[in-house]
């Protein structure tokens, strides 16, 4: 087996933009830090299209106020596990979910029949590959989960889509233009309008899948500076085809395949010293 130190040496290039994504060096540093509490964990969590088994009993933590990468070939099931946190699979049909995902501190299990999934995406919102804003102003796109809630008091609709657009990076850009429509924006924009959008409700989990993806790269890094400043709030879930964004942006890493979390532990560790072959040939790009 070659040993990630030697993995490191015959891909020199390929370790030195990692590094400097992170810290500018290609060794991690050694931290201390105490582990963060939970704030979600899945267990058991297996879910089928139909005859096809596409999660296969995964259970894993979902840290605190971090950002979780979920990183792996095509096909693996990053974003089927990623969309079971808000139950986004429940808006087809010959879908089944098995096992739990678990939502702290009031221990719900967010798959239980007896729970609203309109209410869990409240709580887990969503931002996806592509921007995609309603077709509606810039103001009520922001307002419309507000309104889902049963939220019309101009005052509090107000307060709320300035809070959530100032969250979203994006209040000193349009707040002359709020009665625009949300597709005048430009591609970054529109990403950070469909993020305040989703802050608006004020979410426990946010769930990013591969946001960056169809953004040019001063856009890609407006949003995973804005990645690394919701964190101080919101828990993180990110699905992404980059190594170099998964080491700049998260805390945690889980190498997913075949249906499977393959490992999963600081993305330091998975990225510089792997305890998987797996990891490793996949993370040096010997696979995948």
């Amino acid at each position: 087996m070659v040993t990630a130190m030697e993995a490191r040496t015959q891909t020199t290039t390929h370790a030195t933009m990692l590094g400097s994504a992170r810290s500018g060096a290609i060794a991690p540093a050694v931290s201390d830090a105490p582990v963060p509490p939970l704030k979600a964990e899945s267990r058991n969590l297996s879910f089928h299209y139909g005859k096809f088994q596409a999660l296969k009993s995964i259970s894993m933590p979902v840290h605190e106020c971090q950002v979780t990468a979920l990183i792996g070939p095509s096909g693996c099931g990053k974003s089927t596990f990623l969309r079971c946190f808000n139950r986004m699979h429940d808006l087809y049909p010959n879908t089944r979910y098995d096992g739990e995902i678990v939502l702290y501190p009031d221990n719900t299990n967010l798959l239980a029949d007896d729970v609203d999934p309109i209410e869990v995406r409240m709580r887990v919102s969503m931002v996806f590959q592509k921007p995609n804003p309603f077709p509606k102003s810039i103001y009520e796109n922001v307002a419309y989960g507000l309104r889902v809630r049963g939220i019309s008091n101009r005052n509090m609709l107000d307060e709320k889509v300035e809070q959530s657009l100032r969250g979203a990076a994006l209040w000193d850009e349009v707040k002359h233009r709020l009665n625009e429509v949300g597709s005048n924006l430009s591609g970054g924009q529109q990403q950070r309008l469909c993020i305040a959008r989703a802050l608006a409700t004020d979410p426990e989990i946010m769930l990013f899948d591969e946001p960056t993806s169809a953004l040019d790269p001063i856009a890609t890094a407006s949003i995973e500076e804005l990645i690394s400043e919701l964190k101080k709030k919101v828990t993180i879930l990110i699905v992404t085809h980059n190594m170099q964004q998964a080491a700049r942006v998260s805390d945690y890493t889980a190498y997913m395949y075949l249906g499977e979390v393959v490992e999963f532990d600081k993305t330091d560790t998975i990225f510089f010293k792997p305890r998987r072959k797996e990891t490793e040939d996949y993370i040096t790009g010997r696979f995948g």
